[in-house]
C-alpha cells in the first residue's frame, strides 16, 4: 500500500439523481428521492477513490463501516456532488468523511471506513466466513 495523502485531502465525483435511486422496496415506492441505499453505495465510491490510489495489483479495498445522516432530500434530476475527505490512515485502515451537497443545500453527511488487504488474504477471509 502507498499513501500519497494527507488529512483534509479530496476525492469527488457528480451523481445525477435518477428513478433508480429511488426509496423502493418489493412492495413499491416508498419516497420519490434519492434513497439512502444509494447515498451509501456513493458515499463508499467517493472513498475507494482514495483506495484505487493507494492499493498495490495484489491488494483490494473492503468496506468496514458507514454512517449516514440525512439533512435534506434529493430530487430526481438533481447533480449530488460527493465528496469524501481523507480523515486518518491507521495502519491499513482508512476513514473519511463524506458531504453530499446538490447546490448549495446539504443533503448528507457521513463517514467510511475501509482497509486495504492483500487479495489473498480478503478471500481467505471471505472463504472462513462461509464455513
Amino acid at each position: 500500500m502507498v499513501n500519497p495523502f494527507k488529512e483534509g485531502d479530496t476525492k469527488a465525483f457528480h451523481k445525477e439523481v435518477t428513478p433508480a435511486d429511488f426509496a423502493q422496496f418489493e412492495t413499491g415506492l416508498v419516497h420519490p428521492v434519492c434513497s439512502t441505499f444509494s447515498l451509501a453505495q456513493a458515499m463508499e465510491w467517493a472513498s475507494r477513490l482514495f483506495v484505487l490510489d493507494m492499493k498495490e495489483p495484489d491488494e483490494e479495498g473492503i468496506g468496514t463501516m458507514l454512517h449516514i445522516d440525512h439533512h435534506s432530500p434529493a430530487f430526481l434530476g438533481e447533480n449530488l456532488l460527493v465528496e469524501a475527505t481523507f480523515k486518518t490512515l491507521n495502519g491499513n485502515a482508512l476513514y473519511c468523511h463524506i458531504a453530499v451537497t446538490a447546490g448549495e443545500r446539504l443533503v448528507a453527511t457521513g463517514q467510511t471506513g475501509q482497509k486495504i488487504l492483500k487479495k489473498e488474504k480478503i478471500l481467505a477471509l471471505l472463504k472462513n466466513s462461509r464455513n
